[in-house]
């Protein structure tokens, strides 16, 4: 009689272990369908923001060109260097995570 209960509860968890793990995989697989949804807005997001921040570095650097600032060259390598961070870390993360 023992037996009979204790292999009914031992069948009984692992009949609601499967169950439970079936709905976990549901949970992640929309979990993730939501978050590759976010990332082509994402991705349009940061290259607006590199533009933006590409023609305020353009401007900055034009304007102490015109004034004959000795330090043009570094702000004009700096403000390019962020540049290219934006672009290639939005394209690195859209190819990684999608």
């Amino acid at each position: 009689m023992k037996k009979r209960v204790l292999f009914s509860v031992a069948w009984l968890l692992t009949v609601l272990d499967t169950f439970a793990q079936d709905n976990g995989v549901g949970g992640i697989n929309e979990a993730t369908r939501m978050v590759t949804s976010y990332f082509d807005p994402a991705t349009k997001l940061i290259y607006a923001v590199g533009a933006v921040v590409g023609l305020i570095g353009g401007v900055k650097v034009y304007s102490k060109f015109s004034s004959g600032d000795p330090d043009t060259s570094k702000t004009a390598a700096s403000w390019f260097g962020a540049c290219i961070f934006l672009i290639v870390a939005a394209t690195i993360l859209r190819s990684f995570f999608l």
